[in-house]
């Protein structure tokens, strides 16, 4: 292992999980009773079962939207009447195709459905099929809306999982029922069942086995992804420094520090050459270190929050200061890690340590009030569904993650896909984003337990209840300059939530919502297409400005956002100086393996 001072050496013994009343419970008691153990072992199998998803939260979810319709004769009398004005639109419809008619469909799918784009969807009976199923849809829409004594979220709950019913019993799904099914059946005679059937056994065996396949020539990790040349030069039992070699003659004297989710592995930042920001910025004269985590592992079940707190980002800085001695720190957190970087950031504000110059965040969130979809998947059952299903494991592992994600958008992500694979016969067309979107990691169950009661579901730290050293974390302690990032269309950290930084800091910020999704967003480079941004600055000290407010004065910009964040940057440094030698005054770093280390590897 790398040498640093003797008190980042050792990882520190790992903080229990908080209770609800706040005090501090370890996460499998030594005297637990017998019977306690045997609730959650049945628990945690149930868990495996149901892939993570809580029954109660499911049926209480149902039971309250029924007590509350139940008890409303008028808006039970305005949903028949919807369902009668639905049936005769369809039934007019009906009437129109069966007289040999073209007339225009009463019910049009969502803007982001494409399952029914195919010619096909336009001829009886598929047309027929497909409007009664709009019509359901549309129904169900109205009737899981919100209505008095129904908390918001638990409406939207509803509605999010009778979609995810409708979206099963879609008539695209069948291959009787959907049009481009049948006429590529009889174009290929077949054969495109016959490949579907293969496609369908070779995925439901990497299912049961949780094999890994190998990346598809021409996305190898270390050689077309990941490829940005540089050198691990530190290295403990939570995370490799990576520090990419320099292009240019010289450098801007401060350098960035990389910290990315937990969650992922880092090279969603370095994907192909042409697409990867760690090269951007190498290229536009910046040093540049990368965090890369570990992928944990049942023996690792006990790290925390504060564990990557202290020996990932603050051992990170703690090397980095080796390297680059008398220099400060262009901070840039992703995701999750852009949320470990502010609590990392204000820490180290209220202790006095001035060694970072600026904190960028990017589809990072400091408030889950808003924090979108995911939330439908939140409450205290299914938390505590998850901790039994964790407590069991050890970690929380890389599939059961990606079903959240994936339900969604279950519409495109899960049943198109499985058209176009198993019945359409295509394979997937591999790409740098999907292969990194498929090497997942696992997340450690303190870890996650923490994250998702403290953070998520708790909301401690916008609320100034999260506590590190004993101490609240303030988050208007924070003194550098902040340049923040949210995508248009993140269904994982909306740009509104993420945009809510600016009420609790009131600091010097820049702030930008550029086009995309939670990746694609963040991966737009100059020269992509059809890219635009908006980007605005907050003196401070300045008043707040709601989303809405801020969204409708700002102008749009087209091309990429990099290039202002590399403007901002330099504007926020002090000047050129000879790039730092690689390693600078760490021990060993010259033993430890070249970019993109081992870390990275591990499956």
């Amino acid at each position: 292992m790398t040498e640093l001072p003797a008190r980042q050496m050792q990882i520190a013994p790992p903080p229990a999980p908080a209770r609800p009343d706040g005090a501090i419970a370890p996460t499998d008691p030594a005297g637990a009773h017998p019977y306690d153990k045997l609730d959650r072992a049945t628990r945690a199998m149930v868990a495996r079962a149901t892939a993570g998803v809580s029954p109660h939260s499911l049926m209480a979810t149902w039971m309250d939207w029924a007590l509350h319709l139940g008890r409303s004769p008028g808006r039970q009398m305005e949903l028949a009447e919807r369902a009668t004005r639905d049936a005769a639109k369809l039934w007019d419809y009906a009437a129109a195709l069966g007289k040999g008619e073209n007339p225009e469909p009463p019910f049009r799918p969502g803007r982001n459905d494409h399952r029914f784009g195919a010619k096909g969807w336009e001829k009886s009976p598929f047309a027929l099929w497909q409007q009664a199923f709009l019509a359901t849809q549309d129904w169900w829409q109205a009737a899981t809306d919100t209505m008095p004594g129904i908390a918001p979220r638990d409406a939207e709950r509803a509605q999010f999982q009778i979609r995810q019913t409708l979206d099963l019993m879609s008539p695209s799904n069948f291959p009787w029922s959907n049009p481009e099914i049948i006429d590529k059946t009889v174009e290929t005679r077949g054969k495109n069942l016959a490949d579907g059937s293969s496609h369908f056994l070779k995925d439901l065996v990497h299912t049961l086995t949780q094999s890994h396949d190998p990346a598809p020539e021409g996305y190898k990790v270390g050689r077309d992804l990941a490829a940005t040349p540089g050198r691990v030069v530190f290295r403990n039992e939570l995370f490799e420094l990576i520090q990419y070699s320099p292009t240019t003659q010289t450098v801007h004297a401060e350098p960035i520090l990389f910290v990315p989710a937990w969650i992922m592995k880092y090279y969603v930042l370095d994907l192909s050459p042409e697409n990867s920001m760690v090269r951007y910025l190498v290229d536009q004269g910046f040093t540049v270190f990368m965090i890369s985590w570990i992928n944990p592992t049942a023996e690792n079940a006990d790290l925390g929050l504060e564990d990557y707190r202290k020996n990932g980002v603050m051992a990170a800085i703690d090397a980095i200061e080796m390297i680059v001695p008398g220099q400060k720190i262009h901070a840039n957190g992703y995701c999750l890690g852009g949320t470990l970087l502010t609590i990392a950031a204000a820490v180290m504000s209220r202790e006095g340590d001035d060694r970072l110059a600026s904190v960028t965040l990017m589809a990072a969130q400091v408030d889950f009030a808003e924090a979108g979809e995911l939330l439908l998947f939140i409450d205290d059952s299914q938390v505590s569904f998850i901790e039994d299903l964790m407590w069991l494991q050890g970690y929380l592992d890389r599939p059961q993650m990606t079903r959240t994600f994936t339900t969604i958008r279950a519409e495109d992500l899960i049943y198109a896909r499985a058209v176009r694979r198993y019945f359409l016969g295509e394979e997937d067309l591999p790409s740098d984003l999907t292969v990194w979107n498929n090497d997942t990691t696992r997340m450690p169950a303190r870890m996650h337990s923490e994250y998702l009661r403290g953070l998520f579901l708790e909301n401690r730290l916008s609320a100034g209840r999260f506590a590190v050293e004993g101490k609240v974390v303030a988050l208007k302690d924070l003194r550098v300059p902040m340049f923040i990032v949210g995508t248009e269309t993140d269904h994982i950290a909306p740009w509104r939530s993420v945009y809510k930084i600016r009420l609790f800091t009131d600091g010097d910020l820049t702030f930008v919502l550029t086009k995309g999704g939670h990746n694609g967003g963040i991966l737009s480079e100059p020269g992509h297409k059809n890219r635009r941004y908006r980007i605005d600055h907050r003196a401070k000290g300045a008043l707040y400005v709601s989303p809405d407010d801020w969204l409708a004065n700002s102008e749009t910009r087209d091309g990429s956002w990099w290039p202002a964040m590399a403007d901002w940057l330099r504007e926020h440094s002090t000047g050129q100086t000879a790039p730092p030698a690689t390693g600078g005054q760490l021990r060993n770093a010259q033993d430890l393996p070249a970019a993109p280390g081992t870390y990275i590897h591990q499956v």
